[in-house]
């Protein structure tokens, strides 16, 4: 059996879909798996053990210069790639136009078919002209978490009921965990931001039970803020230099754990099932959050968290 997985994008929503696979090949053991994936994440995905081939797209950038000869020649070469194989089972996981207009353009085997969500979920993406598309459409809870939702959607597509907790097969380094604890607080979102002064106050509580602080940065606003922090916390700070999704992995999978906002950096943490505090400023941890491990906990709702809560979560986990 060959399967096209499509999702593109974010960050955190390409981590959240990564459980399929494992579930797939539990269920279908020989089955040939794709990914097709905004070629930012591609490397990560790569990273995936059960995925065959993964399919770089580049939606974001070829929308910049839709029609330049650069442009074409690359979605030529996509489209070449896309074609190479036929495929039984297409998924859109997405369930968005974009998403759903490029698992249109893979080739079915005789018998084979396209699948996506029949309707909406609560804070999920959804745009109701995929069922005009794709040729099935899964009934989807009205209220679902997007894990669930994920492994939902394949399991109804292929024909089976997934059992077991999500597990996330990604080659991570090994050796041995560092003291130091990874303060994820970038988000591309200013409704997920948590202050500043918090996240220094958060940092001199870990100093002072002995942990040091490891600070990711990925734009210059990023880099001004870790600075900042880093200079406060006099010498008891890392920071990291601007690195891929990969390089930022295998830092991450042997640290202390992660703290961090609601991002692609504190999905990656539950993916490498580290200790971790998630910390929200809005109700949709019951979409998002960890679950099912007594070390990865959310905090927050309806308003960010204080620094006390937050501590106090992180101290719960050991």
């Amino acid at each position: 059996m060959n399967i096209l997985i499509v999702k593109l994008s974010s960050l955190g929503d390409v981590i959240q879909t990564m459980p399929v696979v494992h579930d797939m090949l539990a269920q279908f053991p020989s089955a040939n798996i794709d990914w097709m994936v905004e070629e930012s994440f591609a490397p990560l995905v790569s990273r995936l053990a059960g995925v065959r081939r993964v399919l770089p797209i580049a939606q974001r950038r070829w929308r910049k210069s839709r029609w330049s000869a650069t442009t074409r020649a690359e979605r030529a070469a996509f489209d070449q790639m896309l074609s190479a194989q036929n495929y039984d089972a297409v998924i859109d996981f997405q369930g968005l136009i974009k998403s759903a207009l490029e698992a249109r353009r893979a080739r079915l085997n005789p018998g084979g078919f396209s699948a996506t969500y029949g309707n909406a979920s609560e804070a999920c993406g959804y745009e109701w002209p995929v069922r005009l598309l794709l040729q099935r459409h899964l009934p989807m809870p009205g209220r679902i978490h997007a894990v669930a939702r994920y492994r939902l959607l394949a399991g109804l597509a292929l024909g089976y009921v997934a059992q077991s907790n999500a597990v996330y097969a990604l080659s991570r380094p090994t050796g041995a965990r560092q003291s130091t604890v990874v303060l994820a607080h970038g988000t591309t979102r200013a409704d997920n931001e948590w202050p500043e002064a918090d996240w220094l106050e958060l940092a001199r509580h870990l100093n002072a039970s002995g942990l040091r602080v490891a600070l990711p940065q990925s734009n210059a606003t990023e880099l001004e803020r870790v600075t900042r922090i880093a200079q406060a916390l006099g010498g008891q700070a890392d920071i990291w230099p601007r690195l891929s999704l990969p390089e930022v992995m295998d830092r991450m999978a042997l640290s202390a754990g992660v703290i961090g906002v609601d991002s692609g950096l504190s999905h990656l943490a539950v993916a490498l099932d580290l200790p971790h505090v998630q910390i929200f400023s809005q109700p949709r941890a019951w979409r998002a959050g960890p679950v099912g491990h007594t070390h990865q906990v959310a905090v927050g709702g309806e308003q960010a968290p204080d620094v006390a809560t937050v501590w106090r979560a992180w101290q719960s986990l050991h």
